[in-house]
């Protein structure tokens, strides 16, 4: 029996992992897809007039069962993949895209759609109601509906050719990061290093059976080796491996996959009469165009830069000082800012991480967001799971009621690809007044337990723990009547704001005091190092500002580009794109895009700039927190109704002045950043 072709009859009707077969997959997908074209079918033959519940509302219900078994499929293809779910993508996703196309290319459908969309004004519908309707509807004008047939078979030829290049991008990514290894077998090496970083190195060289230690471009073997390690040459060789990743002129070159997918994404745009890419997308953003992207992007530049120099100058002056450097390299950047952060705070990170337990940090999200939401989580060991090391809890309000199923997976594996991101597994609705609770997960990859020590993180890992633990509350406390508005449905440039407003709380005494105990002692955090954090925060965050610009600038230089047919090399279009926002020496050999995996496999096309633009909401949005008091009811209450469970519902600015009062100012950013006074 193929158990994805059923009900789950499991507790809170999770995924039942342990009983699904890979090979149960292919013929799953193709039985849901069948399933889902009838469903399709009966909304666009329907010979009743149109009306919003049996076309709009039939139609965001629809392929529940097709959406079940693709949620499990691709977060397993992130997560626990091997060479099998690798090759069922590549032939799923060309049915996935060919599906895709059918419903948005249905001409009896859209014109049941456009039917409605022509008197809307007339429909008596409520804000939630009118943006699904508006969604439907360009989802369907914007996605070709309008095209005559000859250019709406090249847009599907375009769509299968995307979905194919984006997973093998990806593939080869992952199959970079697998395949490097760089084996140390003189203890001199590790000279730098933290004991915890040497043990897990010698623990990874003693799993592959291999003398000596291991170093990875896991970014928990990666990190710590660039941030401590003192042999430069070392360093040199790790970091000229990981920049290479997609760019060694081999069978997992990213290049050509690169210029593919940029040339068919122009190609696509300009197909729906959008100028490029970029047009395309930002028509459904805060931001809304290119040129106000640019602008904005531009604005931070020139008040990052002349910091960025500044601080770039100073730790170049340090490292001469410090080691006689002439020339300050890439390898040399994580090095000697942590020295001389040592040096300016007396603060470094193996002082921190012990006070930063995995268990006690996970524990102290559930506190902050208890204190703020109300909520309750019990880890249960009754659910099914992909992999050992998955936690599981059961979500629950102060009454006892379900409000959502999490899932927690946060060591590196070979099947897992590098990096921090919320997913669902199952997303909220209601339907027939029953309110289908979601499943949410957050995925990590931090420091496993050694035989001599528990996971500790380093500060950063804490504020990446709760972003994405803010993520996951976008999506746990969704409470809208439609899946596609649900949790974190929403602009592009508006979901990261309840992930980076959660980082917020990691710097707060009167937070960390709830989980920074020490792992041995119990001790809580001293105020003294409580001080040294909020000190420190702002170290270099003109260089951090200037790379988060650079990596939007690059994003918006490929995606709006007029001409990509015109671009032969990745390497040149990309030096050109950073000119403005390059502080060290470029490296021969090393390329940024063919491993760009936020614009070239997921979602981020256009897009990378939201990090930034969600700051600017997030500091905004924290300073009303931090005025009223950080464990605020109301001022959470009111963060909970018109962000976290407002989903998509209605524009972000609207919900955001909603809770703010007014529109977001970026000097709290600024502010914050210390970029002004």
């Amino acid at each position: 029996m193929n158990i994805l072709n059923h009900k789950f009859s499991t507790p809170f009707k999770t995924a039942p992992f342990s009983k699904i077969r890979t090979q149960d997959f292919l013929p799953a997908f193709k039985n849901a897809i069948a399933n889902a074209r009838l469903e399709i079918d009966n909304i666009a033959n329907n010979t009743a007039d149109a009306t919003f519940q049996n076309t709009i509302e039939a139609l965001d219900f629809s392929g529940n069962q097709l959406e079940r078994i693709s949620s499990i499929f691709f977060n397993l293809n992130a997560a626990e993949t091997n060479a099998d779910i690798q090759k069922i993508a590549q032939e799923v996703s060309p049915l996935l895209s060919e599906f895709s196309n059918d419903v948005t290319l249905n001409e009896a459908l859209f014109l049941r759609v456009k039917a409605i969309n022509d008197v809307k004004a007339n429909l008596d519908l409520t804000p939630e109601q009118s943006t699904l309707l508006d969604k439907k509807y360009k989802g369907f004008s914007r996605n070709g509906a309008n095209l005559p047939e000859d250019k709406k078979e090249i847009l599907r030829e375009i769509d299968k050719e995307l979905s194919q290049l984006k997973l093998k991008f990806g593939e080869n990514i992952l199959a970079e990061t697998n395949k490097f290894e760089m084996r140390i077998t003189n203890p001199d090496d590790l000279e730098g290093l933290p004991e915890g970083a040497i043990e897990a190195a010698k623990q990874l060289a003693e799993s592959k059976k291999k003398e000596g230690w291991l170093i990875t471009l896991d970014y928990p073997s990666y990190i710590p080796f660039m941030t401590y390690a003192k042999n430069r040459e070392r360093r040199e060789e790790l970091a000229k491996a990981f920049g290479a990743k997609g760019f060694q002129n081999d069978d997992l070159d990213n290049q050509e996959i690169v210029l593919d997918i940029v040339r068919l994404r122009h190609e696509r745009a300009n197909l729906l009469e959008y100028k490029t890419h970029s047009h395309f997308i930002l028509e459904e953003r805060m931001a809304q165009t290119p040129t106000q992207v640019q602008a904005f992007l531009n604005e931070l530049l020139e008040k990052a830069q002349p910091a960025a120099k500044l601080e770039f100058s100073t730790l170049e002056n340090f490292a001469k000082e410090m080691d006689n450097i002439d020339q300050l390299q890439k390898w040399d950047a994580s090095y000697y800012a942590e020295k001389l952060k040592q040096k300016l705070f007396n603060l470094d990170d193996e002082q921190l991480k012990p006070y930063f337990k995995l268990e006690n940090v996970i524990q102290g999200a559930f506190a902050v967001a208890h204190k703020l939401f109300n909520l309750n989580f019990e880890e249960i060991k009754t659910i099914d799971k992909y992999h050992d090391e998955v936690l599981t809890y059961k979500v629950t309000d102060d009454h006892g009621d379900l409000v959502s199923i999490l899932y927690a997976d946060f060591f590196p594996r070979s099947g897992k690809r590098n990096g921090a991101w919320m997913t669902s597994y199952k997303s909220q609705s209601i339907n027939n007044g029953v309110n289908d609770r979601p499943h949410i997960s957050i995925v990590c990859n931090f420091t496993k337990p050694t035989k001599s020590k528990p996971s500790l993180l380093t500060f950063n890992e804490v504020t990446t723990l709760f972003h994405e633990f803010g993520h996951a509350l976008h999506g746990m406390l969704a409470n809208t009547t439609y899946p596609s508005l649900s949790g974190t449905n929403v602009y592009w440039d508006f979901v990261e704001l309840p992930s980076q407003i959660l980082e917020n709380w990691c710097y707060e005494k009167e937070a960390l005091e709830l989980f920074a105990r020490h792992y041995e002692t119990g001790e809580i955090i001293p105020m003294e190092l409580i001080n040294k954090i909020k000190a420190s925060a702002t170290f270099h965050e003109g260089m951090q500002t200037l790379r988060q610009i650079s990596f939007g600038l690059l994003d918006m230089s490929w995606h709006s580009d007029t001409s990509p047919k015109a671009i032969t090399s990745v390497k040149d279009f990309e030096i050109d794109a950073f000119g403005k926002t390059q502080l060290y020496p470029d490296v021969h050999g090393n390329c940024m895009s063919t491993a760009f995996a936020h614009i070239f496999q997921g979602g981020y096309s256009s897009g990378y700039y939201s990090y930034k633009w969600a700051e600017v909401l997030d500091a905004d949005a924290f300073e009303y927190f931090k005025t009223e008091g950080i464990f605020n009811k109301d001022v959470a209450q009111k963060f909970h109704d018109n962000v976290l469970s407002k989903g998509g519902t209605e524009n972000p600015m609207i919900l955001y002045k909603r809770f703010r009062g007014q529109a977001p100012k970026p000097e709290a950013l600024l502010r914050r950043a210390g970029l002004i006074e």
